[in-house]
């Protein structure tokens, strides 16, 4: 995806573990940051406690949305998803897709991966990779900062 490209759709998981979300739900309100991991993602397991802390710090001004992408037969088993997501503390919304719908709709191909979107839904950020927390909270600062002068 390009910088400035509006937010795909969020249809076509294949299940939806703890709040069911749409695209809707998420522009004109607040900024949203979507994450990408899978379970046998090493790095995805490592950067999650940063997710939880962004969802926790920013909870009344940034949405934070997961979504499951698997990369082997080996992740498409739910109850191992909903296992890690436990052990992890992932709390928010898990859009889990099995089938890559959504995942192709993000043009994405990495975990785990970050885009951070403005309150209009547009793209402002993307990075993907184990490092960059430090600049990933940077950008989504500058859009939580940006969102509240429009307010």
């Amino acid at each position: 995806m390009k910088l400035r490209s509006p937010m795909p759709e969020l249809n076509g998981a294949t299940a939806v573990l703890n709040k069911e979300v749409q695209k809707e739900d998420l522009i004109g309100q607040q900024p949203t940051l979507i994450h990408f991991w899978s379970v046998s993602c090493h790095l995805c397991k490592v950067a999650m406690p940063n997710i939880n802390a962004f969802r926790d710090e920013y909870k009344d001004r940034l949405n934070v949305v997961s979504v499951h992408m698997p990369r082997s037969e080996d992740d498409l088993d739910i109850d191992k998803i909903k296992e890690v997501a436990e052990e992890h503390g992932i709390t928010q919304t898990i859009l889990v897709d099995n089938q890559h719908t959504i995942t192709d709709a993000f043009e994405n191909k990495y975990v785990p991966s970050y885009y951070v979107f403005d309150k209009t839904g547009a793209l402002r950020h993307f990075q993907a990779g184990e490092g960059g927390m430090p600049m990933l909270e940077k950008r989504v600062n500058r859009v939580l900062d940006e969102a509240a002068k429009v307010e």
